[in-house]
């Protein structure tokens, strides 16, 4: 039987990252999946004369008897994908990589087979998530006849390709070829009025063609993962990616992205092994204010990318604010406006020492004098409040208390999806309020809009000691320090986990911690973690020595203030506390 020939424009797609996502949510993503089927993509196929020859869970094989029709559906189909699905995070967004060839192929039945099929699949494995991939012969038959433009991805050898093949690349950020692109801006972009990042490509340095995709995956991770911190402002990825593949200057594209940092990277594959790279570089100065490398088995990419996302995130964030607090303290006081105060605020806030001070409380007031509806600097003003009663361990009045609380509430309906505002006040309205079901609902948000913020774990590790929920909170602040292991504020992370020692029985390792947390700062809350673990432990003379070091620091600390600076939901832990306290030598 002879066999049967054709020549054919065949495109092969694949879902961007489809094990990711269905690992993520199996159900949504395969009811997401049929609806962009039936609403945008079979739809448009028939409009262009496709025929759908073969489907699999994540892929399309698709044949046009013109590779004009072929490129306008493709095109089509991924400029309205991009609209639909603009409101959707970034991590369970649906994207398709594409690729296009034309070629001579085998007929057998309704499926199809040979070289050109081939290349096409090939070509889709080295699209972008939403780009589309063509080789050399599509583009020269579509050249000047669609009005939109490609760009010449170079010669590349495809995997299980004998002859290498001329690449051209379409993205949704492309322009039409017909639009005019505008020279380079001689002013440069302003900043934003908060922290400006980009995060551009990281460099393949391994000639891998699939270390291109993980790569490029981890960044468009990276870039999802900072957006969630509403305190920044990122650049989209269709505008780093721009840059992909170039020379860069990093001042440069600080000028033409308006941005103050830039974070940049590679990836470098050996055997079964990958080193990523990333270092995060102020723009106009290009100082390195960080830099680091991860290695990791390429056996589960997914789960790298993850890893490396939430290092590179929870390091970042934070020192782009210590670095906001820098420039904010060398600014002239006369020129200060709401952000500046904040952040001299933060400043003041991060120092332990100043707590009993009014310097945050002061700061904080002026950025919201300045700025009325700052949701972040209100939020600030009522957790310093709650750091004073903290560090003093003398109950505030309880007209200070419901003032804190209202502006807690207030900050919550400015910014209903802020996760730094939210988990503060979560805690507020444990530690003021007793409000404990809202709380825990609050920072299970707050942690769902943004699982990077290390902050927000340790403040949902405090909230659930307050529940008496102990194995909660030590995997809570276990999250944190894994998060950020050299976190100044580690002190504070492990007197929580030792009052959670104390609350799941585990006495010893409560008595260590808070010995751990005492060496970094000795305050009220921190000795009285390790009065409790020493008196369940039957250790009266050291509970006392403890307790002289307490009334020491806070003369007139006494054991039932306790009820109020440990506001425990369930009177027996709370009873416990006090009558350890007591056992100690505090006084009623």
């Amino acid at each position: 039987m002879t066999e049967q020939r054709r020549l054919a424009a065949i495109v092969s797609a694949d879902v961007a990252g489809y094990s990711r996502l269905m690992g993520r949510d199996e159900s949504g993503t395969l009811a997401a999946l049929k609806a962009l089927r039936l609403e945008i993509i079979d739809p448009v196929i028939a409009k262009h004369n496709g025929r759908i020859v073969k489907t699999t869970g994540d892929g399309l094989l698709l044949e046009f008897a013109s590779v004009i029709d072929a490129v306008r559906c493709v095109i089509e189909v991924q400029t309205a994908m991009a609209e639909k699905t603009s409101d959707v995070p970034q991590d369970r967004r649906i994207t398709f990589r594409v690729g296009v060839n034309i070629g001579d192929i085998i007929v057998d039945g309704d499926d199809i087979f040979g070289d050109g099929v081939n290349i096409a699949a090939r070509l889709q494995e080295i699209a972008q998530p939403g780009g589309i991939c063509t080789s050399g012969r599509v583009h020269d038959d579509i050249r000047d006849r669609l009005d939109t433009t490609f760009e010449d991805g170079g010669t590349q050898t495809l995997k299980n390709i004998a002859r290498p093949v001329q690449v051209w690349r379409w993205t949704t950020s492309n322009p039409p070829a017909s639009a005019s692109v505008p020279p380079p801006a001689d002013v440069p972009l302003a900043l934003p009025d908060k922290p400006s990042i980009a995060v551009l490509p990281f460099q393949n340095m391994s000639g891998d063609p699939e270390q291109e995709y993980f790569a490029d995956g981890m960044v468009e991770e990276i870039i999802t993962a900072l957006s969630r911190f509403k305190s920044l402002f990122v650049i989209a990825r269709n505008s780093s990616f721009t840059y992909k593949g170039k020379a860069v200057d990093i001042k440069q594209v600080g000028l033409e992205l308006g941005v103050r940092y830039v974070l940049e990277g590679s990836v470098r594959k050996a055997g079964g092994r990958v080193r990523i790279t990333g270092q995060l570089i102020e723009a106009a100065s290009g100082m390195h204010l960080w830099a680091d490398r991860f290695d990791g088995d390429l056996s589960d990419v997914f789960e790298l990318q993850d890893k490396v996302t939430a290092s590179v995130v929870s390091v970042i964030a934070p020192k782009i604010q210590q670095n906001e607090i820098e420039r904010a303290r060398i600014k002239p006081t006369a020129r200060l406006d709401g952000y500046d105060c904040f952040m001299r605020g933060m400043a003041a806030y991060t120092d332990r020492a100043k707590w009993r001070t009014s310097e945050a409380l002061d700061w904080f007031r002026r950025a919201c004098e300045l700025d009325p509806r700052y949701p972040a600097a209100q939020i600030m003003f009522a957790f310093s409040l709650q750091a004073q009663q903290t560090a003093s361990g003398v109950p505030l009045a309880a007209e200070v208390r419901a003032e804190a609380l209202r502006i807690a509430e207030h900050a919550c309906q400015l910014a209903s999806a802020d996760p730094f505002v939210l988990a503060r006040a979560a805690h507020l309205l444990s530690y003021f309020g007793r409000i404990y079901d809202r709380s825990e609902g609050l920072i299970e948000h707050a942690i769902a809009l943004n699982p990077n913020d290390a902050t927000a774990w340790s403040l949902r590790g405090w909230i659930s000691v307050m529940c008496v929920e102990p194995t909660r909170a030590i995997e809570s602040f276990e999250r944190q320090l894994q998060l950020s292991p050299i976190d100044p504020r580690r002190a504070t992370v492990w007197n929580g986990m030792a009052f959670a020692h104390y609350q799941s029985g585990t006495y010893g390792q409560g008595r260590d911690i808070a010995a751990k947390a005492l060496e970094l700062g000795v305050d009220a809350h921190t000795l009285c973690a390790l009065i409790i673990n020493e008196v369940a432990l039957g250790h009266l003379e050291e509970a006392r020595v403890c307790a002289g070091r307490l009334l020491q620091v806070r003369p007139d600390f006494r054991a039932a203030d306790s009820r109020w600076i440990f506001p425990i939901r369930g009177l027996e832990v709370a009873d416990r506390i006090v009558a350890a306290l007591r056992a100690s030598g505090i006084p009623e």
